[in-house]
């Protein structure tokens, strides 16, 4: 429409309606009966929009749509307008959250690729491709709920998907494009609604991990996965920092291990899955670790070994030397480790249930666990001996004390029932 046949349409336009209803400034009726009102963005560019209601108790004219009133759109528009906010926004969350990810440089390339990977499957064809500023915590609310009875999600499965969104739309609040941010304040809801109990990772018992260690120790099959056992059990390492440990990070004579990598299978933004080596987890991860008696013995055999047979042959961005291998001479995952995890705990049990019945006894087995259960126990076996939560911190690489607090707590239940005990007979005075 050119400048002069828009003059002349808007010049047709009524300041009254048929209902003799005097309109305000900027609101128009054109002479098919819709209501035009016209604004500047915060850009200044001059926009419009059209209803063919004016008021909300205006009922929807035969053969239209419906349609929100006028002056409905008018309250929005100008509180919009006094907060700042962009009233015609068509950017989707995924239009922000595609912007947010590319503007995190300092993102590890693995965290980064987990996170794409948790967005493009749950997300970006799902609540992804709203506009943002449509989304309510309503919308938020049903989109976690689905998670949870349609996806079987966990707790933490949820609190990742939190992590990923909230930031985005705090951004957007800061950016004025939505006013508040629909996702505070859900987590706590869904924990109150859906009554949930994070479960606790437990640590092997002093008999669960003894009676793991003898029979992978003495299994002729499970046998060769034994040096690699102990070196976890006896120094509380994550696996991925384990699995990265070259012979060049024992320092025999002073009796320590230097951690300052990870090793990682990830998939990568191109699709493939390869291995990586990484930085450690949090900046306290870097760290020396005492190399204890059984850890050293583990090594020194692990190392006679390859002497004998071959050395690891992997070259990883420039790390090789690496301790721990397969039988082809390679890196494994910790996928491999975990799936090896179960074998053995799944013998071990079966074997278990036959040896309790010829003995008549109860069975003891082992619960499920993964190799980041070996990390919990070894702690547990720290906290149990040692009260000093800060050297504890030190030799875990905990970023935070709670976590440590919270580790030496459950470990010392038992003691602390001794303690109680004591205390009941001094202040049982009557």
């Amino acid at each position: 429409m050119n400048m002069l046949h828009q003059a002349a349409v808007e010049g047709s336009m009524s300041r009254k309606d048929s209902k003799g209803r005097i309109l305000r400034s900027n609101e128009v009726v054109r002479p098919d009966g819709r209501y035009v009102y016209q604004y500047y963005d915060l850009k200044g560019n001059r926009k419009r929009v059209y209803s063919w209601r004016l008021v909300e108790t205006d009922p929807v004219p035969k053969g239209k749509a419906w349609c929100e009133s006028l002056r409905e759109m008018e309250k929005v528009i100008l509180k919009d307008q006094m907060d700042g906010i962009e009233t015609k926004s068509k950017l989707t969350l995924n239009d922000r959250w595609d912007a947010y990810i590319s503007d995190k440089p300092e993102l590890k390339q693995s965290t980064r690729t987990n996170y794409r990977y948790m967005y493009d499957k749950y997300i970006r064809d799902d609540i992804g491709k709203m506009l943002i500023k449509s989304i309510t915590y309503s919308d938020c609310k049903r989109f976690f709920n689905k998670l949870i009875h349609e996806r079987g999600f966990k707790p933490s499965s949820v609190e990742i998907i939190n992590t990923l969104l909230h930031p985005v739309f705090r951004i957007a609040v800061r950016d004025n494009v939505i006013r508040t941010n629909p996702i505070d304040g859900i987590i706590a809801e869904l924990k109150r609604s859906n009554d949930w109990v994070v479960e606790k990772r437990h640590a092997l018992t002093k008999e669960q991990q003894t009676a793991f260690v003898n029979y992978v120790r003495n299994h002729e099959v499970y046998g060769h996965w034994y040096p690699l056992i102990i070196c976890l059990l006896g120094t509380g390492c994550r696996v991925g920092e384990m699995l990265g440990l070259r012979w060049e990070d024992v320092f025999w004579n002073d009796g320590y291990i230097s951690i300052d990598h990870s090793l990682i299978y990830r998939q990568q933004d191109d699709g493939t899955c390869r291995f990586r080596v990484t930085t450690t987890k949090t900046r306290n991860s870097d760290r020396e670790i005492p190399m204890f008696g059984s850890v050293r013995k583990a090594l020194k055999e692990e190392y006679a070994r390859q002497c004998r047979e071959g050395f690891c042959e992997d070259e990883i961005e420039g790390y090789s030397g690496f301790i721990w291998m397969n039988r082809h001479g390679h890196v494994f995952s910790p996928h491999n480790l975990n799936r090896a995890l179960d074998r053995i705990t799944r013998d071990y049990n079966a074997e278990e249930k036959v040896n309790a019945k010829k003995e008549h006894r109860k069975p003891e087995l082992l619960p499920h666990f993964s190799a980041h259960h070996l990390r919990h126990t070894f702690c547990t076996r720290i906290c149990e001996e040692e009260t000093d939560l800060k050297l504890i911190q030190e030799i875990m690489g905990h970023a935070d004390i709670t976590t440590t607090m919270d580790i030496y707590n459950e470990s010392n239940m038992d003691r602390k029932r001794e303690r109680f005990a004591r205390l009941e007979k001094i202040a049982n005075v009557f």
